[in-house]
């Protein structure tokens, strides 16, 4: 792996061991020489993750949509930042940059960003590993309610399979490197339409 997308917060959230574990992944990641993309902004836990990486001598390109730059929350120390119109260009160009995707804690941004990664895996438009650092059991209910999807019938147990989860990131990391696609009969088929 070259390059890991993060998802997560704008915010630092209410228990400082978020911004420390997004400090700690940066730091991570510049020292495996795995180059991170994210959000471009300066503020919460994406400001925290890329501090992580740029004081560890590591690079990181910003993707960030030019009407947030204008509100001057562009982290102005990254290796490259790249503007784009709309959200959805955003998302796309995270994923035509990266080898896999890693979301923090976040809000509404955040699971959606995640979300799009994990059902453009689960359509096979990628073969990237999709995962989750579950700092301080941020994700436990998300985790549960993914469960309750499979037990009512609404994803299939491999697809759930497909989400990589720790809440140590050496071991999410090893996860991620290992990474192997499932085969998963698909619920469409492109011949057919």
């Amino acid at each position: 792996m070259k390059r890991i997308t993060v998802f997560c917060g704008s915010s630092c959230g209410t228990d400082k061991i978020f911004e420390i574990q997004a400090y700690e992944l940066g730091k991570a990641l510049a020292k495996c020489n795995i180059e991170l993309v994210y959000g471009g902004a300066k503020v919460g836990l994406m400001g925290a993750i890329a501090n992580g990486v740029l004081k560890n001598n590591g690079r990181v390109i910003g993707v960030l949509p030019g009407f947030l730059k204008k509100a001057e929350v562009a982290h102005e120390n990254l290796t490259e930042l790249i503007e784009v119109e709309t959200m959805h260009q955003r998302k796309s160009k995270m994923d035509e940059l990266s080898d896999g995707f890693i979301t923090l804690p976040g809000g509404f941004g955040t699971m959606e960003e995640f979300f799009e990664m994990l059902t453009w895996a689960q359509l096979g438009l990628h073969k990237k590993p999709v995962a989750v650092l579950n700092i301080n059991g941020y994700y436990d209910e998300l985790l549960s309610l993914i469960q309750h999807m499979v037990d009512k019938g609404f994803l299939k147990a491999a697809n759930r399979e497909m989400l990589l989860v720790s809440n140590d990131i050496e071991d999410l990391l090893d996860k991620m490197r290992n990474y192997k696609v499932p085969v998963v009969a698909k619920w469409i088929n492109k011949n057919e339409g």
